[in-house]
């Protein structure tokens, strides 16, 4: 009897959670905002090299002043960049769907942040720069359109895999909410391997709450099945971190081992090529949540907390 009593409260409190996230979220689709996609590759496309003063009365800031204006004819006329912006062109014809996420991701800021006012956004191309995908300041966001083709485009060749990845549409709005999240953490250090994680363990969280229409594996850039496996061996990583007391370690190879970007993670077990890259992403992650669940503040106030404090309020327990 017990035992029924139990699932009723849980099947009740679950219940209750979704309702209030629903209406939270309703009461956020209704801010009003305006959002418009500068389409700067496309212009850049039609040009002619007449155009070009237009353009540079349009988006100064695009244009260096140490670059004169030779070069950028010579780019309208070319006809390898031709080739690039002609496929960006044809493969963000329908820009719609990417626009509405935009303002969804706006509307969150908005409403976690009065201050926020929304920048322009443009959409232009970077001669597939991956490092540079976008660009996020107070007024202006940037939007590398070549860098977001798909995995196997022919432009990607000489790309690792495991970075064009994440070179896909569906990586346009994490990638400017991650920039607007770096805008908001604060941390006085990143000594440790600690430190390093629950910085990492922000960002996410931070997308947890102005991207909930999101799924957690594009989230962090892993495939679902990726993300499987980092649930499915939370414990066993949690475990290697801590029996190997590399929590508080400031050796610099742990971020390039459980960091950074790379095709799997580094314990240097059999498990290695098993494993997604960024397990310690994911564990900060973890961790951040938890103190989080710990705690009724908002989410810019968790974003400026030191580490040590997340981590002991948040008394992390990976799941078996």
């Amino acid at each position: 009897m017990l035992w029924r009593i139990y699932l009723v409260l849980i099947a009740a409190l679950f219940f209750w959670s979704c309702n209030d996230d629903n209406q939270l979220e309703d009461e956020i689709s209704k801010i009003d905002i305006d959002v418009v996609i500068e389409r700067f590759d496309k212009a850049i496309e039609q040009a002619e090299p007449q155009d070009l003063y237009r353009l540079q009365a349009a988006y100064p800031f695009l244009f260096s002043k140490r670059i004169p204006d030779s070069v950028w004819v010579k780019r309208i006329t070319d006809t390898l960049q031709d080739a690039l912006l002609s496929e960006v062109v044809s493969a963000f014809r329908d820009f719609s769907q990417v626009e509405v996420d935009i303002k969804r991701l706006f509307q969150h800021f908005k409403y976690y942040d009065k201050t926020f006012r929304v920048p322009r956004v443009i959409a232009l191309t970077n001669d597939v720069a991956y490092r540079d995908k976008t660009i996020v300041t107070d007024t202006i966001v940037l939007v590398a359109l070549d860098n977001y083709l798909g995995k196997d485009h022919k432009f990607y060749q000489n790309i690792p895999r495991y970075i064009t990845a994440n070179m896909q549409p569906k990586n346009i709005v994490p990638d400017i909410a991650e920039g607007f999240a770096v805008n908001y953490v604060f941390q006085s250090q990143k000594r440790t391997f600690l430190d390093e994680m629950i910085y990492q363990g922000k960002l996410l969280y931070f997308k947890d709450v102005m991207t909930p229409f999101i799924s957690d594996h594009e989230k962090i850039g892993y495939t679902q099945e990726q993300l499987n496996w980092a649930e499915a061996n939370e414990s066993a990583i949690w475990s290697y971190f801590v029996e190997r007391e590399l929590l508080y370690s400031t050796d610099s190879k742990l971020v390039n081992r459980f960091i950074v970007d790379a095709p799997f993670s580094k314990f240097y077990l059999e498990l290695d090529n098993e494993s997604p890259g960024r397990v310690g992403q994911y564990i900060g992650w973890q961790i951040v949540r938890a103190y989080a669940m710990r705690t009724e503040e908002d989410v810019l106030t968790i974003l400026q907390k030191e580490p040590q404090e997340i981590f002991n309020k948040s008394k992390f327990k990976p799941r078996k």
